[in-house]
């Protein structure tokens, strides 16, 4: 596409909106820039949208908002940053290996990036968290990237064409935003619209296998084309599972048991492949073992099960790359979790303070419940709901709660969810105001005795009272460590 003089609008000037400027600008582009707070930018009111060509959106611009609604009601076409990523790809032979989910995303991109790498590719991870992809992709050295794409990102992107997708799990969350559960999933299950290779899922999902089922059948994107990268370790992108002869894509499931064909699982400690092998119709092949993981363990030593459910799905997009099998292991004995994700911040008083701020939605605080045994936590949560509901959190991990704490300027679900799911838990409201996450912290002390943990997995957004989730972390760290010193003292 010839960008000179082309006449695109960019809404949002954040990360990514900033990344779509520096991308078009040299191009010669004519930009029109549309931000509510940003200097120099025009209000989305004030915007001509008859004299664009194209609008390129940031992922926290909803559709239904007054810009995005006359947008198309004028016809006009609208991409996400993703999409523009993928017309501008500096090399269009790097294939994209791409991850959504409600949960998870992050862990098993950059799992999936360590493993890229230690099979001796040169790899990138981008996408929703870290580097946008419409700068990643620009370097045209880079062999295959790691994509981790949100249902936002998802929205507006329709032509990209990745080699492997995985879809981790859907549980309701972004409801505000996409104003139904049903458009929520539709947004994530795109993301095997255009998938060349294998379609990558929970196998013990039926609703997210039926997603994957519903891509194989429809045929993917194109598998043809050539092969995209040859030569690349272990016999180059999609070598180890290709399109089958029709040119469809496979499904390719992970599960948390002895593997059937075409999955990857776990047997005897081990994770296990049968699905890339050669020798998948009557052997599994040895990836590596959980002892891999077990420097992944949270407080209590035990390993989450979603980590090793992560750790399976980078294995699966690996593989489907051409990444060594041999190369899985070191991979996983060598990473580490990103900070906010159930870190242990300190002790006071025989108390463990354990740092799960990441935990934005109800799914990611059950994971996080889950973790720990029954009947010691002390659960500080609350923030923006972002219309979800909180009866199957507590349902599933009532149990676990010694008492809880809520924050956040709407407690009202969550209080009304612990009442009916878990009546026998005390609840402590900390009203919103200045050093809210200090009381909330010196409340939850209060609750605990020793033994005890104190856990802040809000199931919530945290932009009512917080800049962004690790600020969240941050100032929850801060107000332990007050408590640290002044229990030494």
């Amino acid at each position: 596409m010839n960008w000179a003089g082309r006449r695109v609008g960019v809404a949002g000037l954040g990360v990514s909106g900033r990344a779509v400027v520096a991308a078009l600008a040299p191009l010669g582009a004519e930009l029109t820039l549309i931000d509510d707070a940003a200097p120099g930018a025009l209000a989305p009111g004030e915007v001509d949208l008859g004299r664009l060509e194209l609008l390129v959106v940031s992922p926290g611009w909803p559709p239904h908002g007054p810009l995005l609604a006359g947008a198309r009601a004028a016809g006009l076409p609208i991409w996400s940053e993703v999409e523009l990523a993928w017309r501008l790809r500096a090399n269009p032979d790097a294939p994209w290996l791409v991850v959504t989910g409600t949960n998870g995303k992050t862990t098993t991109v950059e799992m999936l990036g360590a493993m890229l790498t230690a099979g001796g590719a040169r790899a990138a991870t981008a996408g929703n968290v870290g580097t946008p992809l419409v700068s990643a992709v620009l370097a045209p050295q880079t062999e295959v990237f790691a994509v981790e794409l949100s249902s936002f990102q998802l929205h507006h992107t329709r032509s990209v064409r990745p080699l492997a997708a995985a879809v981790l799990n859907v549980a309701p969350d972004h409801l505000d935003w996409h104003g139904s559960f049903e458009a929520y999933a539709a947004a994530k299950a795109r993301i095997f619209a255009g998938v060349r290779s294998a379609a990558i899922f929970p196998a013990d999902d039926p609703a997210v296998a039926a997603l994957a089922a519903d891509a194989v059948s429809a045929g993917g994107g194109s598998a043809g084309g050539g092969s995209p990268g040859a030569g690349q370790p272990g016999g180059g992108p999609g070598t180890a599972v290709a399109a089958d002869a029709a040119g469809s894509p496979r499904a390719v499931g992970f599960a948390l048991r002895a593997p059937r064909l075409g999955e990857l699982g776990l047997i005897d400690g081990q994770l296990a492949d049968r699905a890339f092998t050669d020798r998948r119709r009557r052997h599994a092949e040895t990836l590596a073992s959980l002892d891999d993981l077990a420097h992944l363990a949270g407080p209590g030593g035990r390993l989450a099960p979603h980590l090793v459910a992560d750790a399976l799905a980078a294995a699966a997009l690996a593989l489907a790359y051409g990444t060594p099998p041999d190369g899985i292991g070191p991979a996983l004995r060598g990473f580490g979790l990103g900070p906010h994700r159930l870190a242990e911040v300190g002790r006071a008083g025989g108390v463990r303070f354990v740092d799960d701020s990441k935990a934005t939605n109800a799914h990611a605080a059950a994971a996080a419940l889950a973790s720990f045994a029954p009947g010691g936590v002390v659960w500080i949560a609350g923030g923006l709901a972002k219309g979800a509901r909180f009866e199957s959190l507590v349902a599933a991990c009532g149990d676990r709660l010694k008492a809880a704490v809520l924050i956040g300027l709407d407690q009202s679900q969550l209080r009304a969810a612990l009442a009916a799911g878990a009546p026998e838990v005390p609840v402590v409201a900390v009203a919103p105001g200045p050093d809210v996450m200090g009381r909330a912290v010196a409340a939850a002390a209060g609750l605990a005795a020793p033994g005890d943990t104190v856990l802040l997995a809000p199931a919530s957004a945290s932009m009512d009272q917080f800049e962004t989730y690790a600020d969240r972390g941050r100032q929850f760290a801060a107000a332990v460590a007050k408590l640290v010193s002044a229990d030494a003292g």
